[in-house]
């Protein structure tokens, strides 16, 4: 791999600057502090703005909130047996038991609430931090793909084709790493960090192979730049035909899932490409990347996108 010394920008801020925004919620700033260059970024644009914008309220449901929410697994043992069999005389029907709420804008953008339909549940904050991302590679031409490992229902992925979209990349792939069927069991032999962790069992965080292509279509946004790597990340990645990376943004709540991406993705990651862990208030996950950051003995500052995330641009 190249020097990073080359890949030093001078002018690159290490704090994650929103994109101007057309329409706000009384809470963005109306200008973007990111330096301007020769080549401009897509939000430079007018129409590419809005569409921009646009698709992140669609994916994330701000744009026409949700009337429902599904009713998620019961905490006291009467409630959890009556909702287990409800659950499992409604799924050959293809139905869920769903309750009338409230929507709140406020969770949705930061990415705390589990949405009964959005394509995404990263919220407004980290789109619009995976967008200053891309945007800041295409401008300086570092090279490599973008990969997101954990994909849920696509919408993150969805929104980094758009991203290559409006700025005419033909170049680049956006790599889906994922299982498709929810997450793994956790194995506290390999990985005690996930000792007692459930997320495998929700039901919810599995979604089909083909719901995700659909959803790609929904946007018009499936086509040769879309590839995907089904299984899970232990038996997926380290083969994975990827040269490079720009950007890397992990998904995968666990220890487990977090430290095989970083493992296998990192050292493809390109020197001024950026790595963005989405659950790093997770336990699981943020013990993995404090482990991977410390053996590799990774300098470059965690920076805060919102309660959830976080992400780093790489400069060695």
């Amino acid at each position: 791999m190249d020097s990073c010394s080359e890949w030093r920008f001078k002018n690159v801020p290490m704090t994650h600057a929103r994109p101007a925004r057309i329409r706000t919620s009384g809470s963005f700033p109306l200008d973007d502090p990111r330096p301007k260059t020769e080549k401009q970024p897509p939000e430079d644009d007018l129409p590419e703005r809005l569409y921009l914008e646009l698709l992140k309220r669609c994916l994330t449901r701000t744009a026409f909130p949700e009337r429902y929410a599904p009713i998620r697994q019961q905490k006291t043992l009467p409630r959890k047996m009556v909702w287990a069999l409800c659950q499992r005389l409604l799924a050959p029907l293809k139905l869920e038991i769903v309750r009338s709420k409230e929507f709140d804008l406020c969770a949705r953008e930061e990415g705390l609430d589990w949405p009964g339909e959005a394509e995404t549940m990263v919220g407004l904050k980290r789109l619009d931090n995976l967008e200053s991302c891309i945007t800041d590679v295409l401008r300086h031409g570092v090279p490599g793909d973008l990969i997101e490992t954990g994909v849920w229902r696509g919408g993150a992925s969805i929104f980094m084709r758009a991203v290559l979209e409006v700025s005419g990349d033909t170049q680049r792939t956006v790599w889906l790493a994922d299982s498709f069927q929810g997450l793994p069991k956790p194995d506290p032999r390999n990985f005690p960090a996930d000792a007692g962790d459930k997320l495998w069992k929700h039901a919810t965080l599995a979604v089909p192979l083909e719901e995700v292509q659909m959803n790609f279509r929904r946007y018009g946004l499936l086509d040769d730049q879309v590839r995907f790597l089904v299984g899970w990340f232990r038996d997926t990645l380290k083969t994975a035909p990827i040269e490079r990376l720009a950007v890397l943004r992990l998904d995968g709540d666990m220890y487990e899932s977090t430290i095989e991406a970083l493992t296998c993705l990192y050292p493809k990651l390109s020197c001024g490409g950026y790595a963005i862990i989405d659950d790093y208030a997770l336990p699981g996950c943020r013990a993995a990347v404090d482990d991977y950051r410390t053996e590799h003995q990774i300098k470059e500052p965690l920076v805060q996108i919102d309660r959830y995330a976080k992400f780093w641009q790489r400069l060695s």
